[in-house]
């Protein structure tokens, strides 16, 4: 890619995914955090703001490591984490909510809502809420709360309302459903903070924007470390604001292979996933045009991964316009090969990755395979993994419960105790 990118037009579309998909009462609060965003993104005094809060509310810039035993193990290429998992609140998602945090301040918004599935972004909402003593409401699945237990029992400790969300299949999709139906009914006094880069524009660019302090440090620490920058970046995808976070620096690099990793689940071939890049076709859903899981008639499709973080039926419309334009590559990793890199990152680097970032490090090991010794993968480590104990230890068939007959694997969701 030689000319310079300059996604997203001035509608808010790259290519033809993206745009702005809502109803009317919706259209005036998008035009205003547009222009708000448009005067702020280049002035001076919010960016020094921003990246003085990164660096002593957050602790970045987060380090680069080479995960050498593993490398060794695996043989082949050499391969490299982007600790974000470092990061105060344990993952990537803080960066984005600091910056939107800050956008609803100066515009005079003092009550932030979320959608989770995870936790770690609903984690990040109340923790920035909590910094600037804004109200916070947080929609999540109920099936995620049972198996992000420990999140939301940290959301309630930072102040946050957590509001279980039990339509549909009980997970992300139906969360953010519930927190735009919020967003519609109290629009003139709340600011939606949204967790990825999907969306209505301008949010699929603005989360990007925000998250991409990431791919500039790598742009900066690879070089120092290794010499070189990386010949392949991989991170993975559910909506996909790591990925873009990590990629988009890379975007204008020449050499650097992009590879963005869905859920593939029980297996694309058995329906059971959350591959939409992989396996979905174009449509509209939460705001955008994009890739989804939907049926021939356009009825979204369940989806399944054992991270609550990617089990979503859509992504990206950034993703979308890199699937098509070829500069990225998007594969799918299930939910025992995600499970297997867990465990083997925990006892072979010392470092608990989230189920999110395993199915990464999955398709790093498969990668580095195939590749010279003198090849380097970089990985997002886009958090860790304490949030996911109790899903690793059901898994597992580990006895990881409150009570003998408690099968929830999630003590703040126990109705036996």
């Amino acid at each position: 890619m030689n000319k310079p990118y300059e996604f997203p037009d001035a509608t808010g579309h790259f290519g033809p995914y993206g745009g702005t998909f809502v109803s009317e009462t919706l259209v005036h609060a998008l035009e205003e955090l547009k222009s708000v965003y448009a005067h702020y993104q280049n002035d001076p005094e919010f960016l020094a703001e921003f990246e003085s809060e990164l660096k002593h509310f957050v602790g970045r810039p987060s380090p680069v490591y080479h995960a050498k035993r593993w490398s060794d193990l695996v043989g082949g290429a050499q391969i490299y984490f982007k600790r974000e998992d470092l990061n105060h609140t344990g993952a990537h998602k803080v960066n984005n909510c600091i910056g939107q945090a800050m956008l609803a301040k100066r515009m005079g918004k003092l009550r932030v809502i979320a959608e989770t599935g995870a936790g770690q972004h609903g984690v990040a909402t109340a923790t920035v809420a909590a910094r600037y003593g804004m109200k916070c409401v947080v929609y999540m699945g109920q099936e995620d709360v049972a198996r992000q237990a420990q999140n939301v029992f940290r959301m309630k400790l930072l102040g946050a309302e957590v509001i279980p969300v039990s339509s549909g299949s009980k997970t992300l999709k139906d969360a953010l459903n519930e927190a735009m139906r919020d967003w519609v009914t109290n629009v003139e006094d709340t600011f939606y903070i949204i967790g990825t880069v999907a969306g209505p524009h301008p949010y699929p660019m603005l989360v990007r924007d925000f998250q991409s302090v990431i791919g500039r440090e790598c742009i900066q620490q690879m070089p120092l470390m290794v010499g070189k920058q990386p010949d392949y970046v991989l991170a993975c995808v559910g909506g996909g604001s790591n990925a873009m976070g990590i990629f988009h620096p890379y975007l204008n690099v020449d050499g650097v292979q992009l590879v963005g990793v869905e859920a593939a689940g029980e297996g694309i071939e058995t329906g059971k996933h959350a591959a939409s890049l992989s396996a979905g076709t174009p449509g509209v859903l939460h705001g955008n045009r994009t890739y989804l899981l939907q049926s021939d008639d356009g009825q979204i499709i369940e989806t399944h991964s054992v991270s609550a973080g990617l089990d979503y039926p859509g992504v990206g419309p950034e993703h979308a316009w890199l699937k098509d334009s070829g500069r990225a590559q998007y594969v799918g990793v299930t939910d025992a090969e995600a499970l297997e890199a867990f465990h083997q990152c925990c006892r072979i680097e010392g470092i608990i990755p989230a189920l999110e970032s395993s199915h990464a490090l999955a398709h790093a090991a498969k990668l580095a395979k195939t590749l010279p010794k003198d090849k380097v993968i970089l990985v997002n480590l886009s958090g860790r993994g304490d949030k996911d104990m109790h899903t690793v230890a059901r898994q597992s068939g580990a006895e990881f419960y409150c009570h003998p007959d408690c099968k929830t694997g999630a003590e703040m969701a126990c109705n036996k105790k």
